[in-house]
């Protein structure tokens, strides 16, 4: 026979038993809790960051029946591509598409073989004067280009060819120089120098990605013989390439989105970002809409400006869903938070 508890044995198991089950359906009401905090916050983060394209995508097709009727909302009732007609119309859309892609990708594609030698040598290189550069690069992050887009236009206007056409004037009388305003190359002369859009950021980003990768990596590469260069190309590289990936990814969407530079540089054929912030006052001039009266086109306003903004970030929605693996690890890779 097991012997009986006395009535504190009984009172001290009960409430240990007590305290479990309290102790357990806290933790599962916290679970729960936590869970629903979660889910309610990505749901509001996700509609806040995917309300602008389901605006777009709302108002961008909607007939002029529907513009009429207060009680169309979100789902068109009469669909119609006429408003993207119109916006590709005023966007002259083909042109600046190719105006952008050509100054884009060669600027991006310069800009990155850049700031992967200058992320790598910051990284893993000493130097004299290592500490000044840096903090030049840090200053070159926080300036605006408005400080500076006076004496930046000024020398593009008036390229002397970093210095040598001045030379030149001495023995001729006359600098040599030449405008590069209105052409590609003055982005492509940037972007090679280390002064392209976001340079310092992407070096800074490098920088930190390569300083987290094991020195052992290149002291083996050393071993078998590679030198500096060859060890950059073919240990660091190859293994550098989700960060590649994301200063590709930013890159691309800066230069794409690009408004400043472009409108102060360019003049006649414009890059797309630059037309579309100029697609409103477009909209005014009826002679650059062919078959539609100008009270109709009033209305249809806000359905061709969703229209146009549309198509310009399309390209960059595409590129983001091909690249966002990539781009993603190389952000935790780097080291970057925040």
């Amino acid at each position: 026979m097991q012997p009986m508890k006395s009535p504190a044995g009984f009172l001290s198991a009960a409430a240990a038993a007590y305290e479990k089950r309290r102790l357990s359906v806290n933790y599962a009401v916290s679970r729960v809790l936590t869970v629903l905090l979660r889910t309610v916050f990505l749901i509001g983060m996700s509609f806040v960051m995917l309300y602008p394209v389901i605006y777009m995508l709302s108002s961008g097709f909607k007939s002029l029946q529907d513009v009429y009727n207060p009680t169309v909302v979100w789902l068109p009732q009469n669909f119609s591509l006429e408003p993207m007609k119109i916006a590709l119309e005023v966007l002259d859309y083909t042109r600046s598409v190719g105006k952008t892609l050509t100054m884009t990708l060669p600027s991006v594609l310069l800009q990155l073989v850049t700031v992967l030698l200058a992320g790598y040598g910051f990284a893993r290189f000493r130097f004299r004067g290592k500490k000044l550069l840096f903090g030049l690069l840090i200053f070159t992050i926080i300036v605006p280009v408005q400080t500076y887009i006076i004496p930046l236009y000024v020398n593009f206007r008036n390229f002397n060819f970093f210095g040598i056409g001045s030379l030149v004037g001495l023995f001729t009388g006359a600098p040599l120089t030449t405008n590069l305003l209105n052409k590609d190359i003055l982005f492509y002369l940037q972007a090679l120098l280390g002064m392209g859009i976001r340079s310092g950021l992407y070096i800074f980003m490098l920088r930190q990605f390569f300083r987290n990768m094991p020195l052992e990596l290149e002291e083996a590469a050393m071993i078998d013989g590679c030198g500096p260069l060859r060890t950059f190309t073919r240990i660091m590289l190859p293994n550098a390439g989700s960060m590649i990936a994301t200063v590709l990814v930013f890159s691309l969407v800066w230069y794409w989105n690009d408004y400043y530079l472009s409108s102060m540089f360019y003049n006649g054929t414009f890059p797309i970002s630059v037309n579309l912030t100029s697609l409103s006052s477009l909209l005014d001039n009826s002679n650059m809409v062919t078959g539609i009266a100008q009270q109709e086109l009033t209305f249809m306003r806000e359905s061709i400006l969703a229209c146009g903004c549309l198509v310009t970030i399309l390209p960059l929605l595409v590129l983001y869903i091909f690249a966002q693996r990539f781009f993603t690890e190389g952000l935790e890779r780097s080291g970057i938070v925040g």
